[in-house]
């Protein structure tokens, strides 16, 4: 049976409320109609999935003023339950999975249902030496992506955002802006973990380095692929296919920050129309995001100045989703409610 946008639209404007009155809310009902295919949107059982994995360019102190170890000992917190989007999700009711697509750590002693072991290595190369990734192992971390969707789908999912975790990794999502939007690094490249102004002129400056290496003296065009494997993160990577996987499966998928949002620069890239899955939850406070999401067309929800990545402002929109879903099933129309409509 095909979807009737105009039956939605029609059960959307018969709740008792002037039209349109309830504002994104019933551009949100609609979309979700559209991705289910349905004038009943529903929200079931939503999941955030957090992919960590650590970068070969942290190692040089130059774009990061914390320690690579940060990646592994945040990855504890997150099994412990003490992070910001461990809070979030809790009081939200939203299930949160925990990705090792390449940490440097050992975590084989962790055995937990919201812990995924798929470490492709012990993170990235250096990519002011050389590319991050080998060819095989960005589709290996593409591949894995997508069978962590495939699986949290059959649980019965069809909301989903992704966060991450990777110290150094707001200069990879910069170096991926860059290449794909052809916006200048400098206005790409933010403060990520809270760097000083210093700092953000020395990261600035290496990152430029790394762009021209790759990008700038080479005449012929990088694919986005290549783009993915050169400056990219496991993480980053394996969002790539999480949201190619997601739209697959027609699920409504919750785009978070800054980093999230440079993975569905590459989907979008590779498969486009992934794009018409995603629901925007925030603008970031990190510098760039605000063009990135100008750059798709983008509407977010909320802008409350965060940066903290994690999914943390995923969490915080899907409630909002959930009630654009809710209303259209649960308020009532003129005629139930016996309240006169306009004239």
């Amino acid at each position: 049976m095909s979807f009737n946008k105009t039956a939605l639209q029609s059960k959307i404007d018969n709740k008792t409320k002037p039209p349109g009155s309830l504002g994104r809310l019933e551009e949100i009902a609609l979309q979700i109609g559209g991705i289910q295919e349905t004038i009943t949107p529903t929200i079931s059982h939503p999941h955030i999935l957090v992919f960590a994995a650590d970068h070969g360019i942290a190692i040089t102190g130059l774009v990061n003023p914390y320690p690579q170890a940060v990646t592994a000992q945040m990855v504890l917190n997150f099994i412990r339950g003490g992070a910001a989007i461990n809070v979030f999700c809790r009081q939200h009711q939203i299930q949160l999975r925990v990705i090792d697509a390449g940490v440097n750590a050992d975590f084989e002693n962790i055995h937990s249902k919201d812990f995924i072991h798929a470490k492709i290595s012990l993170g990235t190369k250096n990519y002011l030496e050389e590319p991050a990734m080998r060819y095989d192992e960005v589709n290996d971390a593409i591949q894995k992506g997508k069978e962590i969707v495939a699986s949290v789908c059959s649980s019965g999912c069809n909301c989903i955002g992704f966060g991450e975790m990777g110290i150094g990794n707001t200069s990879s999502a910069a170096l991926i802006m860059s290449a794909i939007t052809r916006i200048p690094i400098e206005r790409c490249a933010g403060k990520g973990t809270g760097v000083n102004e210093e700092q953000l002129r020395i990261k600035i400056e290496t990152l430029q380095k790394v762009f021209d290496k790759y990008i700038s003296k080479n005449n012929s065009s990088v694919s986005p692929a290549d783009v993915l494997r050169i400056f990219g993160g496991f993480e980053i990577a394996m969002m790539v296919g999480a949201y190619q996987e997601a739209a697959k499966q027609k699920m409504v998928i919750v785009v978070d920050g800054f980093i999230s949002t440079s993975a569905l620069l590459i989907a979008e890239a590779l498969n486009p129309g992934t794009i018409n899955y995603c629901i925007f939850a925030h603008t970031s406070g990190e510098r760039g995001h605000q063009a990135m999401l100008q750059y798709l067309r983008a509407k977010p929800l909320l802008n409350l100045e965060m940066r903290l990545g994690e999914g943390t402002g995923a969490a915080l929109a899907i409630p909002i989703i959930q009630s654009a879903v809710h209303f259209v099933e649960e308020m009532a129309s003129f005629e139930s409610a016996g309240v006169s409509n306009k004239q």
